[in-house]
Formats: C-alpha cells, sequence, structure tokens
C-alpha cells in the first residue's frame, strides 16, 4: 500500500518538475564547462568526510553534513550546547579528516587578545622586534567556551572571522586558506560568562546545537569503546587544505535561479517585519543563506539550489541573527520559532 496522501503526491510531481526545470536552467547557464562534473566531485568529497567523523561521532550524521556546508560556505560555526556532547571531539575529527592545520584555545576570564593573534617580540641579537603567531594562525580554530573571556578577548576573533587576517600594530596578517572558526558555548551556565554581542554573532555563519544521543546510539558509543580499547580514534586523512579550498571555490559555481533568490531575499525581508522580532537579519544574513544553499545543494551532487536547499538550513543561518523584543524573550519564544512560522508562510517558489 502506498503511504503517500494523493496532496502528498502531488506536491512530490510538482517539486520533481520544479527541479527538472531547475536543472535545465542550470545546464543552459552552465553550456560547455565541466561545472557539473567538478561539483559532482565536490559532493562525493564531502559525503567521504561526513563518513569518515561517522566513525567517531556516532548518530549525529544531520549533524556532521550541516558542519560540512559550512566549511565549504567557508563560514564560522557556533556550538551551543550542554558540555559532554562531543563538540570538541567533532571539530578535531574534522580537521584531521580534512588534512587541515588545528590549534584549540580553551578560553577563560585571564586569556589576552595576545594570547590568540600573537604579539611584537623584541629580538635582543638582531636588535628589532619580531612577530611571534599565536594559535589563531592555522586552518581550524576551535574557541572553546567562547562565551569565558571577557569582550575585549572575544574580539580579538572579530578581523580575522571576517576578515581572515590579523592587524597587529600597523602590520596585517593574512591567516592561512582555508580558515574557519569553530566556537563552543554552554547555553545554561551564565555565572562567569560573557554574552557574545550581536555583532559577533552575526560573523557566525550557522549556530547549531549536537543534541543528546538516544539510547541505541549511546549503546554503540560504549560498544565501539570497549572494541578499540582506547579513548582516541583513529581517523584516515581524506583531503588536503588545497583541496578543501578548490571545494569552497566550486561552490561559487552552482546555479541559483532568481526565483529561489527572492526566495530568499522574502525570507530574511519578513525577520524584519515580524512584529515579534525588535531586530531583524541584516543582508548579511541573505548572504549566509545563499552561500550555505549553495554548499547544500553541491553536497547533495547537485548544481543548482533548490527550495528544500534553503529550507534544510534557513534556521542555522539566519535564526541567531535575530533580537526579539523583551516581551517575547520572557514568554520564552525562541528565534528558531519564528524562521520555521516565516518558512510555512512565505510562498515556495515554482520555477
Amino acid at each position: 500500500m502506498n503511504a503517500t496522501t494523493p496532496a502528498d503526491g502531488a506536491q512530490a510531481k510538482s517539486s520533481s518538475a520544479s527541479d527538472n526545470a531547475l536543472a535545465k536552467k542550470a545546464e543552459a547557464a552552465r553550456g560547455n564547462s565541466k561545472t557539473n562534473e567538478v561539483l559532482t566531485a565536490t559532493g562525493a568529497m564531502g559525503k567521504a568526510i561526513s563518513s569518515e567523523v561517522q566513525k567517531v561521532i556516532i548518530g549525529k550524521s544531520h549533524v556532521i553534513d550541516n558542519v560540512m556546508v559550512d566549511i565549504l560556505s567557508n563560514g564560522n560555526l557556533l556550538f551551543e550546547d550542554f558540555p559532554g556532547l562531543a563538540k570538541t571531539l567533532m571539530t578535531n575529527t574534522f580537521a584531521d579528516a580534512l588534512g587541515c592545520d588545528f590549534k584549540r584555545v580553551q578560553f577563560t576570564p585571564d586569556l589576552l587578545p595576545a594570547d590568540i593573534t600573537g604579539t611584537n617580540i623584541y629580538d635582543a641579537k638582531k636588535g628589532e622586534f619580531s612577530f611571534k603567531p599565536g594559535p589563531i594562525f592555522c586552518n581550524l580554530l576551535l574557541s572553546d567556551e567562547i562565551n569565558r573571556a571577557p569582550p575585549k578577548t572575544q574580539a580579538a576573533l572579530l578581523e580575522a572571522m571576517q576578515e581572515k587576517q590579523v592587524t597587529i600594530g600597523v602590520v596585517t596578517h593574512k591567516l592561512p586558506s582555508p580558515f574557519l572558526t569553530m566556537a563552543t558555548q554552554n547555553p545554561v551556565e551564565q555565572e562567569g560568562t560573557y554574552p557574545l554581542p550581536e555583532a559577533q554573532l552575526d560573523r557566525f555563519m550557522m549556530k547549531m546545537m549536537v543534541g543528546y544521543p538516544d539510547r541505541a546510539d549511546e549503546d554503540e558509543i560504549l560498544q565501539r569503546r570497549i572494541a578499540r580499547k582506547k579513548d582516541d580514534v583513529d581517523v584516515n586523512t581524506i583531503t588536503e587544505p588545497n583541496i578543501v579550498v578548490k571545494m569552497q571555490e566550486s561552490c561559487e559555481d552552482v546555479y541559483v535561479d532568481p526565483a529561489i533568490r527572492m526566495y530568499m531575499v522574502e525570507i530574511v525581508a519578513r525577520t524584519r517585519e515580524d512584529p515579534r522580532v525588535l531586530v531583524g537579519s541584516s543582508p548579511r544574513g541573505s548572504q549566509a543563506l545563499l552561500k550555505t544553499s549553495r554548499a547544500a545543494a553541491a553536497m547533495r551532487g547537485r548544481d543548482f539550489v533548490t527550495p528544500d536547499d534553503v529550507k534544510s538550513i534557513a534556521e542555522l543561518a539566519v535564526a541567531h541573527r535575530l533580537i526579539l523584543k523583551p516581551e517575547h524573550q520572557i514568554k520564552g519564544l525562541e528565534t528558531g520559532k519564528v524562521i520555521q512560522e516565516i518558512l510555512r508562510q512565505v510562498p515556495v517558489p515554482t520555477v
């Protein structure tokens, strides 16, 4: 017996027809170039990296795929979740699978900006100052418990997160490519913490939670630990930094139809018009939606963006950019719920 209702069947046919139309438009835009082959390779490589990470992180395939989307988007990522849910392990595992240089900074109240960026040190033998790079000079920086450091130290990351560079004195130092920050923070522990300012939250491409594993997954975690007889998990290196950069660049060739583009604009614009929202998303939010939707399409082996790509990533890319009015914050309304309601209200474009 077919479990699909007539309405669902009609919707599926409409979606399939729309996808076919988008595929033809993407082919016409592509011409004779081999963009589709490159994006197919990018998608295959992304899935291989995700599969390698899933050997370590059990039962969180959707989270791992979204982290991979963030990496392909060349964006920063904020994990907000409880301790012990493998946020740090996931970041470290991704670094190993990507073949990238990984550094971890534990944010504490006494951490200084120079402890992250580096500083000029006087060399007595040469009689001059020389620059000693800090841990930020890497491909993947884990900013662990970022809200434990005071605002001055948090701000040391702002330039690096946006411009991929660090300025010490009057000299600007470029960071290696690729460079992205993955930060963690505990959503319930507020004592001795400094909430991230909205301007810094806006610099994170995505914000997500890992969540607790279910009973079967937690049993699998224990079973694998018993089998390997050690805490560490061996991870194969799938790629290297220059290939990661090429994968990120390939996502720029994913076709975005004008109707899909206006769909993104409408979603973001409605965050500014919602009566429950004090401050809506900036254009940085719509650009994040564009980049992550393209990366999501590439991960699925396509060279064109569909409305489903936009829907799958909208809450992660936009929700953390909203500031609710105080009365709705008191009621416990979450920005993610606002985005979900907007997605239900905005008409899905037909191509």
